[in-house]
């Protein structure tokens, strides 16, 4: 990472094609091309292959903002030197907080598609990578370092975010998507609720996982058949499962233990660890088509292991996820993985 790197905030690089202005976040449909017989119209979709020459800026320093405020934050919780968390404030500061760098809370131009959207509701998925952020926020306010101004101006930032994911026609329609993008507006919005103390919202994220999202994407064996029927069954499946493991581990407060309370026929986040394990151990035994991109770069180190071996004391989720790769450098792979500092889970 460097000796004390400076922050990189959305204002740092200005998107040509976006709508927006210099303080929001943009980033254009990953699976949207230009039309051969059109070059100069529409984009066209072609599911499952990322675009190289997209607008992607912003999305990896969000990445890089994550991962350094988790790195310093893990640092702090190691050493005790109270160094790495002033570097990490920096970082914080410069996101939510100072008028010329901050990022706007909301994300009206993400997953933008050219000559169709200026943005997509679908492009709230994004922002995953503020999970870990607010996580680190909470332990610094918790430890009593986080100060004043950088509590208020933080909490404020993601209640605003919270109220645009909760009532905006994008956050609705995210909230509402059958797929894991359905599972990650819940990630969020428990997350950021989490650390703002939004009672209400931490509730709701529980209710909605138990009558929702099981109910809806899982299957009866654990599998999650809408991510199986999609061009990349494997890495979304794993993705998903994330996912839900991480709203468990998110909702210790939201009056029920969700790593244990399942539906009535055994659906639950158990059974999607039970189901999806011995494909991790061993790929070659996954039943269904290989992901049409990245088949040889995943698994790595899932958060759903580390995170279900803490809920359970389970060694064999705790000996395969120390076995696997925890420190991938595949783009596609980082931006799927929102949980890399176990640390900050503990």
């Amino acid at each position: 990472m460097g000796a004390h790197p400076a922050p990189i905030t959305v204002t740092a690089s200005i998107a040509v094609r976006s709508a927006g202005g210099k303080h929001d976040f943009y980033s254009e449909g990953d699976y949207w091309w230009p039309d051969p017989d059109h070059p100069d119209g529409p984009y066209i979709r072609r599911d499952g292959l990322s675009n190289p020459d997209n607008f992607v800026d912003h999305r990896l320093a969000m990445i890089r903002f994550s991962r350094i405020v988790g790195a310093l934050v893990s640092a702090w919780k190691l050493t005790g030197d109270e160094k790495y968390v002033q570097h990490a404030l920096r970082h914080v500061s410069a996101w939510f907080i100072d008028a010329d760098t901050r990022m706007n809370p909301s994300l009206l131009y993400a997953q933008a598609i050219k000559g169709r959207v200026t943005g997509r509701g679908i492009g709230i998925i994004d922002t995953i990578h503020l999970i870990e952020v607010a996580k680190a926020l909470g332990i610094l306010e918790e430890a009593g370092l986080l100060g004043k101004s950088v509590c208020q101006g933080t909490k404020k930032w993601f209640a605003d975010y919270l109220a645009w994911l909760t009532t905006h026609p994008y956050g609705i329609e995210e909230m509402n998507a059958k797929n894991n993008h359905g599972t990650c507006w819940v990630m969020q919005v428990a997350a950021f609720a989490s650390y703002t103390g939004n009672v209400k919202l931490i509730r709701q994220c529980a209710d909605r996982y138990k009558t929702v999202l099981l109910p809806q994407q899982m299957a009866k064996d654990g599998s999650f058949p809408l991510e199986i029927e999609r061009t990349k069954p494997y890495g979304y499946s794993l993705f998903n499962l994330d996912a839900m493991a991480a709203i468990c581990s998110l909702l210790p407060k939201s009056g029920t233990d969700l790593w244990y309370d399942g539906m009535a026929d055994g659906r639950s986040i158990g059974k999607g660890i039970q189901y999806m394990l011995p494909f991790v151990q061993d790929k070659g035994r996954w039943p269904y088509a290989r992901d049409v991109m990245y088949w040889d770069n995943w698994p790595v180190a899932q958060p759903f292991l580390f995170l279900g071996a803490l809920a359970y004391g389970n060694q064999e989720l705790l000996h395969t996820w120390v076995s696997l790769e925890h420190r991938p450098t595949e783009e596609e792979v980082i931006r799927n993985l929102p949980i890399r500092y176990p640390l900050l889970w503990l």
